[in-house]
């Protein structure tokens, strides 16, 4: 007998990916067709650098906060 859930799971995942895929290349492919601002684009694109770096950092702090928190040595030998 066939276990069911796999086949399932499987099904549905390779439907939503599939879907998803379309979506994507669509509104891409949308996108490129409008005109849209070099400098706009820059601006936009160094904004969520920054962003993601001070969220880096705000997690490396986190997690090394813990760590002490918790005891653990994190001096190098």
């Amino acid at each position: 007998m066939i276990d069911w859930i796999p086949v399932v799971f499987v099904t549905f995942k390779v439907l939503v990916f599939g879907t998803c895929m379309f979506f994507a290349v669509k509104w891409h492919y949308d996108q490129d067709k409008k005109k849209t601002d070099k400098r706009a684009l820059l601006i936009t694109a160094a904004k969520l650098g920054v962003a993601f770096l001070v969220a880096l950092a705000l997690l490396l702090w986190l997690a090394f906060a813990l760590a002490r928190h918790l005891g653990m040595d994190l001096s190098l030998p």
